[in-house]
Formats: C-alpha cells, structure tokens, sequence
C-alpha cells in the first residue's frame, strides 16, 4: 500500500486534549485520490503510484485527455506521483482516501511556501540594520557584497535583496491529531507550507524523531 496521498489545506483552528491542554492544528482535506496509472520497475525503472486529485471538466490540455481515456480515469486537476517501495495492489481506477494514515503517528508535508515578494536583506535572510543615527548612510542597506579589483566580480550565493518565498519546501515529522475518515480531513498538528487553499502532498514520515530512535 502507498504511504501518502494529495491534499489541501483548508484552514487553522485548535483542540483541546483530554488533558484540557489546547493544541493547534492545521485542517487539511486529503484525498479521495484517484489512482490514475501504476509504474513497475520493469516498464518505467521505478515503482509509483500517480495519484490525482479533484475532478476537472474544463480546460484539459490534449495530452493530458489522452493519458486519462488510456487509463480510464475521470480527468483530474493536480497529478502527483508517490513512490512505492514493495509490491503494490493498487490499479488504475482505483480510489484511495485518508484511511491509510490511521496507523501513521507522524507524517512530512511538502508544499508551497507563501509568496512574500521582492524583499530586502533585513527580512529575507536576518541580516542586522546600521545605527540609524551620527550621521550614518547605511540603516538597512546590505554592506559590501564583493571585492575590489581582484576578483572584480560578486561571487554567486552571495545573499542579496531578492524574491521571498514561493518555493516548494517540506516540513518533517508532523503529528497526526485526528483522522477523520466520514469528511476526508486530517488534523495536523502546527502549521504546514502554504496558504489556505494550497495543494500538499502528505507522507508517512520515514525517520522518526531523535528521542524515539
């Protein structure tokens, strides 16, 4: 069986243990994923499952017609694929839902980042600020970002003003709080990437954290 599946995030809120000790969770939609083609070692090289996830009626791309008729599938709107590791009784066709976490306590979320635009170093990369007094030229400016005449050139990497956010990024090792099989919807606990409405992909976690090891 997979071990992660396409959701979206709906929103934040909070519950409270039976301890009376509020904890903040992340709603988050997953699944049902429609199994849209199943790759084996022996065909493609590599075992995985290609997951889609909500319907589409409009605007497909030829292509992308043709893939989901080969494969008898209703057209989706976001495609994924999730490795498979071991044999795999899964078929094209086939609907998988957020059952497969029952028995998951801990899971990665991968997705993208909120947008944040173009900012300066202050904001994106922590830098400090000049004093903003006796005279001083340099409150938020960068400082120096290369050499004189030798090399005579700013080396790449070096951290600069620049475009913020938007990148796809994955958080580990988050608890599942509660899995709710009736509305599809998995509570995570904490934030995960993205803005409400964004796409994520959610898996079992791999490696658990250190004091369990």
């Amino acid at each position: 069986m997979i071990n992660g599946l396409i959701g979206k995030k709906i929103s934040m809120t909070q519950v409270f243990t039976e301890e009376g000790k509020r904890v903040p969770v992340t709603v988050v939609r997953t699944g049902p994923c429609a199994v849209v083609q199943v790759k084996t070692a022996e065909k493609d090289g590599y075992q995985a499952v290609q997951l889609g996830f909500e319907e589409k009626r409009k605007n497909i791309t030829k292509p992308l017609v043709g893939h989901f008729l080969k494969q008898r599938v209703t057209p989706q709107r976001l495609l994924r694929e999730i490795r498979v590791k071991g044999e795999c009784d899964l078929k094209a066709g086939d609907v998988v839902g957020v059952e497969i976490f029952e028995d998951t306590r801990l899971v990665n979320v991968t997705g993208i980042s909120k947008g944040k635009g173009f900012q300066g170093t202050i904001k994106r990369h922590k830098f400090t600020r000049g004093p903003a007094g006796h005279g001083s030229k340099n409150v938020r400016a960068p400082g120096s970002i290369g050499q004189s005449a030798t090399p005579s050139r700013v080396f790449k990497g070096v951290r600069m003003p620049g475009h913020m956010g938007h990148a796809r990024c994955t958080v580990k090792n988050i608890e599942i709080v509660k899995v709710d099989k009736e509305s599809n919807l998995l509570l995570l606990k904490g934030a995960v990437p993205g803005p409400s409405g964004g796409y994520l992909i959610i898996r079992g976690a791999d490696r658990m954290k250190k004091a369990e090891e």
